[in-house]
C-alpha cells in the first residue's frame, strides 16, 4: 500500500493527510530523532481512520486489499503490554497481551515486525496503537504504535478520569496526548508532569 501510495500523482493526497495528521499530533521533519516513529504512526492513522487503503484498493493484489477493510475498522487505544516473550523462552508466534486503559478492551495481539516486538518487550510506559484482525484468527498491532515516556504514566492515568468526565471521543483523547508527547520530546526542558495536564487536553 505504500510504495502504491508513494507514486507522484498521490504526493498532494499524501501531503494533505500528512498536514492534517500534524495538525492534530504535532509537526515533525526529517531532522527529529522521533521522525521515523511519528512518520510511521501517520501511515497508521492514513490507512485506518483515513481509510486511505480505499483509494488503493484497485491497485493491490488479492492478498494486499483484503486487509483494506480490516484497516479501515481498527481499533485504536491506548496499551498496557504484557506478554510471553518477555518470560524468555519464545517463537515468533507469541503474542502479547494488551490492555487498552481507556476502553477497557483486551486482545492477544502478534506485533507487526521485529522491531514492534523488541520495543513491546521494554515498555514501561502506555502505547498508541491500533489493532486490526488479520486472517480468521489473528490480531495483529500495526508497526506505528506510538510509545509514551515511562515517566508520563501516571500523569496520563491521571487525565483519563477527567477525559471521560467531558466525554471526549478515543481518537480526541488520544490525538491531545500525541500533542502532549509532542511537547515532550520536542522541548528539553519540559518535564513530563507538566507536558500531560489537563490544560493541554484542549486544543
Amino acid at each position: 500500500m505504500l510504495a502504491r501510495a508513494a507514486v507522484p500523482e498521490r504526493h498532494a493526497r499524501v501531503a494533505a493527510l500528512r498536514a492534517e495528521f500534524e495538525a492534530r499530533t504535532g509537526s515533525f521533519a526529517p531532522s527529529d530523532p522521533y521522525f521515523e516513529a511519528r512518520s510511521a504512526a501517520f501511515w497508521d492513522d492514513a490507512l485506518t481512520r483515513s481509510a486511505f487503503g480505499r483509494e488503493l484498493a484497485s491497485e493491490l493484489d488479492g492478498e494486499t486489499a483484503a486487509l483494506v477493510e480490516p484497516l479501515a475498522r481498527a481499533h485504536r487505544g491506548l496499551f498496557r503490554a504484557s506478554g510471553a516473550r518477555a518470560s524468555g523462552a519464545h517463537d515468533a508466534a507469541d503474542g502479547f497481551h494488551l490492555v487498552d486503559e481507556w476502553s477497557g478492551a483486551e486482545f492477544v495481539a502478534l506485533a507487526a515486525s521485529e522491531g514492534l516486538r523488541d520495543a513491546l518487550e521494554r515498555a514501561s510506559g502506555l502505547i498508541d496503537g491500533r489493532v486490526i484482525g488479520a486472517g480468521s484468527s489473528q490480531i495483529v498491532l500495526l508497526p506505528g504504535a506510538l510509545f509514551h515516556a515511562a515517566d508520563a504514566l501516571e500523569p496520563m492515568r491521571a487525565l483519563l478520569p477527567l477525559a471521560r468526565e467531558r466525554e471526549m471521543a478515543t481518537h480526541e483523547l488520544l490525538d491531545a496526548l500525541l500533542r502532549m508527547d509532542h511537547s515532550l520530546r520536542s522541548l528539553s526542558r519540559v518535564k513530563a508532569a507538566f507536558a500531560y495536564r489537563k490544560e493541554a487536553l484542549a486544543r
